[in-house]
């Protein structure tokens, strides 16, 4: 019996030994950050501009909202600073209450200062009649967007 209970004590010092032993910490989170995606500081859209028409340095030559079928639609971006990014326009159809991809353009800038880029959609045979957006991104973060209609 002597033995046993010599045991039973020897085995408990063992596991207040063992509790009383530094415990494993947890992993710590990682610290990587995430790719970058947005623009340089340097570059920003200054403004967009539809119209049916270009003028000099891809200016729209009359702003307009409203398009008839067959006219050829420009989008004029307008951007601030310097840097290289992609600049990205996204046409889309509003359908029974859904958006319908007409097209997506991309094109990589390097503006040394104000820069306009430009965008067009045309469509010989004529346009449906409805209401439309162009969705314009830089680096892949949203830059700002208009509605237009055809009628």
């Amino acid at each position: 019996m002597r033995k046993i209970r010599l045991f039973g004590v020897l085995a408990a010092a063992v596991l207040a030994l063992a509790a009383c032993g530094k415990k494993d910490e947890p992993p710590k989170p990682r610290t990587e950050l995430p790719p970058i995606t947005a623009a340089p500081a340097g570059v920003h859209v200054a403004g967009i501009v539809l119209g049916d028409a270009l003028g000099p340095q891809k200016k729209v030559t009359q702003p307009a909202d409203s398009f008839g079928r067959k006219d050829t639609i420009y989008a004029s971006v307008d951007t601030t600073g310097t840097g290289t990014a992609v600049l990205k326009a996204k046409w889309t159809y509003r359908a029974d209450g859904a958006d319908v991809m007409v097209r997506e353009d991309s094109q990589t800038i390097t503006p040394t200062g104000p820069a306009t880029s430009e965008f067009h959609v045309a469509k010989p045979d004529g346009w449906p009649l409805g209401a439309y957006r162009v969705d314009i991104s830089l680096a892949g973060n949203p830059a700002g967007s208009k509605t237009f209609t055809v009628k």
